[in-house]
């Protein structure tokens, strides 16, 4: 993996509630007045919020915050009860379900890594590729150059080059999360939701994780969804922080740890 270098250090924001004005039409992801409750819980409480092209965002806070909530409502997971929730400047995504919008460019890393454990670094890749798997298409086991390409670009992103013959199962946790996401880049998503990606990784994985995301900065739009502020600071992102369903704060990592208000419910625990 090549090293990218943190962005520079962000000017401290207030939270951005609600979204700002005009922002809608060029934004990669907006979220404006998101609500969403289950029997009579709200775990997303007039969520708002602007992710722009390209950007990479970290989203942090205590446990029932709303995060996951956050990310089902982006996928179509979960519907909300009402509120305002666009991809790419128009795409209204409350009225797709989780394949259509999987399909305009969106994916997810779950924290726990999905990959086929029996199969090899490079099958598993290729089984992530975008493309027509018909009855002739399969029996034919053609692998277009183009796409051999897309494959070979991304195990050089994710450093996996040299194991790519080998079963994905006898990777450690980390090398796995790093195949997770290079699935996602074999399928050309642009807007990639990575949910703690660094949990249970060794300090050097958690290192290389950074070197990794970091080196997608620019080329994708990243939410990561993390606990480990060192990790957090390591990225250099803006970072947003979400308490019982709402922004509590945003701005740069220095901003907000120290915050008064997300010491007292998040930092300070």
């Amino acid at each position: 993996m090549s090293v990218v270098q943190p962005a520079a250090h962000l000017e401290t924001a207030a939270p951005a509630v609600p979204a700002r004005a005009g922002a809608a039409a060029t934004a990669q992801l907006y979220l404006d007045g998101v609500t969403v409750s289950f029997d009579g819980f709200k775990a997303l409480n007039e969520l708002s919020m602007v992710i722009d092209k390209g950007e990479l965002r970290t989203i942090i806070g205590p446990n029932g915050a709303g995060k996951t909530t956050m990310m089902d409502v982006i996928t179509g997971k979960t519907r909300p009860d009402h509120g305002t929730v666009q991809f790419a400047g128009n795409i209204d995504l409350t009225k797709l379900d989780e394949a259509a919008i999987a399909n305009l460019g969106i994916g997810r890393k779950f924290q726990k890594p999905t990959v086929f454990e029996n199969l090899t670094v490079f099958q598993n890749l290729e089984l992530a590729l975008k493309y027509d798997r018909g009855t002739w298409r399969t029996l034919l086991a053609y692998l277009k150059g183009e796409h051999r390409d897309q494959i070979d670009a991304a195990l050089d992103t994710i450093g996996l080059g040299e194991r790519r013959h080998e079963r994905a199962g006898v990777l450690s946790h980390g090398q796995k999360q790093w195949l997770e996401i290079g699935m996602l880049l074999v399928q050309d998503q642009q807007l990639l939701l990575l949910d703690e990606p660094v949990a249970g990784m060794t300090d050097a994985e958690t290192r290389e994780t950074a070197e990794l995301i970091l080196s997608l900065a620019g080329q994708r739009t990243m939410v990561v969804v993390e606990h480990d502020m060192e990790f957090v600071r390591d990225l250099g992102a803006r970072v947003t922080v979400l308490h019982e369903g709402s922004v509590l704060a945003e701005g740069s990592i220095d901003h907000v740890q120290n915050d008064q208000r997300v010491i007292e419910v998040y930092l300070g625990r």
